[in-house]
């Protein structure tokens, strides 16, 4: 069976600080548009304070997805994922968009 890669080609920002993984897109007016964040380590997120909905793609450590949140509203939370180590946020529409499905690798480049 041949691998599922996706390439994402938006700007990816890393939050990766206990303080970066705490704002993550909170209080943000606009809905995110060729960017994402990918947080590390998180296996769960919470729309709590957002302004728009968001994709959410949970990934293993190996960047395998392993579980999808298409369009997740504001003030709507995930399960925790034991299998996830980190969860990539994109716009709303990019899984669809991208083919992004369990199983998926994921390729994405990093902007700090």
């Amino acid at each position: 069976m041949k691998e599922n890669v996706v390439i994402i080609p938006y700007q990816i920002k890393m939050a990766d600080s206990f303080f970066k993984r705490l704002k993550g897109l909170m209080f943000r007016k606009d809905p995110i548009k060729d960017e994402g964040l990918w947080i590390v380590p998180c296996n769960a997120v919470h729309m709590f304070f957002m302004k728009f909905a968001i994709d959410i793609v949970l990934l293993n450590k190996q960047n395998e997805v392993v579980m999808v949140y298409h369009s997740l509203r504001p003030w709507k939370m995930t399960k925790p994922e034991k299998t996830a180590y980190s969860t990539l946020e994109l716009p709303s529409g990019s899984i669809n968009q991208l083919g992004i499905c369990i199983g998926s690798i994921i390729q994405c480049p990093i902007q700090n």
